[in-house]
């Protein structure tokens, strides 16, 4: 079976799981009241409180399942970039518990998730430098940083992982925009020709046929939300595959609408410790486009658009290099 028709069936597969997940996920979290306060200053969508979330469990188990049929031999980093995964997962999850819990928008103090995250990075930076060492691949320029690659996957993990999480703001935004990106990273990936390397692309095509059926019960009016459960676990797959492959380089070209995301925020909230004045109307960006008249589906439309357009090009130069 070649490799194309078997990145075919995962993604049929994910998809299939993930739309039969769907409907039960929405009705058991309605059932646990597992809903979302949104905050109080974002007016235009004080309708949506009350929506179910912690939807990213869609298609973290359908991606699970759908390569339990096809990773078998080749898996090591396929494997390790899904429980990693899923591990982000569970750390979002309780993020998303203690705020239905206590019906509140903020969950783990801010410095609980970074430690927690920093944990995972950790071990992963440790495991990438004995496995792989430091070398990384630039459209075809290949150098080392040796041990240093263990601080910049952990930097690398963090700025993921908050920037994808910093990017869920709108229905389908985060979803809509890591859909495309792991479609394209994932035939990047492909492109490497190793056996691991092919079984990592399977991942992320995996990933992409669960994200598909998520969507189908996420864009708007989304009738649930990913949570940090979902956001949480598409940063740490996302940085897995960037640092396995040796492509990290390319997370922030491709990846540009959360860089943009994080960006925003980081400005906003520096400007505004010095000066008390407001660069945007509001943090993060796709906020500042609502607040200037935007409908998010044009917004959704246009990050996913931008992606699309920078990922193709990288494709092509890969192919190209």
């Amino acid at each position: 079976m070649t490799l194309t028709i078997k990145i075919l069936l995962i993604t049929i597969v994910s998809l299939v799981v993930g739309l039969a997940l769907a409907w039960p996920t929405i009705a058991l979290c309605k059932k646990m009241k597992a809903q979302q306060t949104v905050l109080h200053y974002v007016e235009k969508h004080s309708s949506k409180t009350g929506t179910p979330t912690m939807g990213g469990v869609i298609f973290i188990f359908a991606a699970l399942i759908g390569c339990a049929f096809f990773l078998w031999t080749n898996s090591f980093y396929a494997w390790l970039s899904m429980l990693v995964m899923f591990a982000f997962g569970l750390l979002g999850f309780l993020d998303d518990f203690i705020k239905i819990h206590f019906h509140q928008n903020e969950g783990l103090k801010p410095y609980q998730k970074i430690v927690g995250q920093t944990a995972i990075a950790l071990i992963i930076a440790f495991l990438i430098y004995y496995k792989l060492g430091g070398t990384l691949d630039f459209f075809g320029i290949k150098f080392s940083i040796g041990w240093g690659i263990i601080p910049f996957a952990v930097v690398v993990f963090l700025a993921v992982v908050n920037s994808v999480n910093l990017t869920d703001g709108l229905d389908g935004l985060a979803g809509g925009t890591s859909l495309v990106y792991l479609l394209f990273f994932g035939a990047i990936v492909a492109l490497i020709g190793d056996a691991q390397m092919d079984m990592l692309a399977l991942a992320s095509f995996a990933v992409c046929g669960g994200l598909i059926a998520f969507l189908a019960v996420n864009t708007f009016p989304a009738k649930i939300f990913m949570g940090d459960t979902g956001s949480l676990a598409l940063g740490g797959f996302i940085a897995c595959l960037g640092l396995f492959s040796g492509k990290v380089l390319l997370i922030p070209i491709m990846g540009l609408m959360f860089v943009l995301s994080a960006l925003s925020d980081i400005i906003q909230v520096a400007h505004y410790k010095r000066t008390k004045k407001r660069v945007f109307l509001m943090a993060p960006l796709h906020h500042h486009f609502e607040k200037k008249g935007v409908h998010e589906n044009r917004i959704v439309t246009i990050y996913i658009i931008v992606t699309s357009l920078i990922s193709a090009v990288c494709l092509i130069l890969e192919i190209a290099l």
